[in-house]
């Protein structure tokens, strides 16, 4: 039991340095979207990598998030019965969730999207368009990184929900996602 709980520390805490990383990256495309702004509406200027920029910043702190969000419980979902359930109905929710529909997704989308990326990487795909962003096969990259994220904290929740219905209850800051 000891080894599972860490095993869920080490991945609530990786979930939360991307997360605090991704946090920044908001920042960022608050800064672009509002230069963008200003240059369109009160400059008439209107650049194609700076729109791409505020596309691939939206797209990275998505992807990137992700993982983050699931630590925080903070994806969408339908409370209307799963809150009044009782905590060990919750974990046996949330691990036929993880088992059933978030693990095999995870990997689908993981596996699908190798070939995708590796022909970006391997011609180092920029954007179609003059003037726009070089390097769209990082982005890209970020598609399986992402995945990967919500993959291993999907298996942290499943951990905790496992320890929660076998009557051996988280921490309470790994059940929380507070580490």
């Amino acid at each position: 039991m000891v080894f599972l709980k860490a095993v869920c520390r080490r991945i609530d805490t990786l979930n939360t340095w991307v997360g605090r990383g991704v946090s920044w990256g908001t920042f960022i495309v608050v800064l672009v979207v509002f230069s963008d702004v200003v240059m369109r509406y009160a400059f008439n200027i209107s650049y194609v990598f700076v729109q791409e920029l505020e596309w691939h910043l939206f797209a990275f702190i998505f992807l990137m998030g992700a993982g983050s969000t699931l630590l925080k419980d903070g994806h969408v979902r339908v409370d209307i019965i799963y809150q009044r359930l009782s905590p060990g109905a919750q974990a046996w929710v949330n691990l036929i969730g993880v088992l059933f529909f978030l693990i095999p997704g995870c990997c689908l989308i993981i596996a699908t999207s190798g070939k995708f990326v590796y022909s970006a990487w391997r011609v180092m795909e920029g954007s179609p368009d003059p003037g726009g962003i070089p390097y769209r096969y990082l982005l890209k990259a970020c598609i399986p990184a992402g995945f990967i994220l919500v993959l291993l904290q999907g298996i942290s929740l499943g951990i905790k929900s496992f320890i929660t219905i076998i009557g051996n209850e988280p921490d309470d800051a790994d059940a929380k996602g507070e580490r």
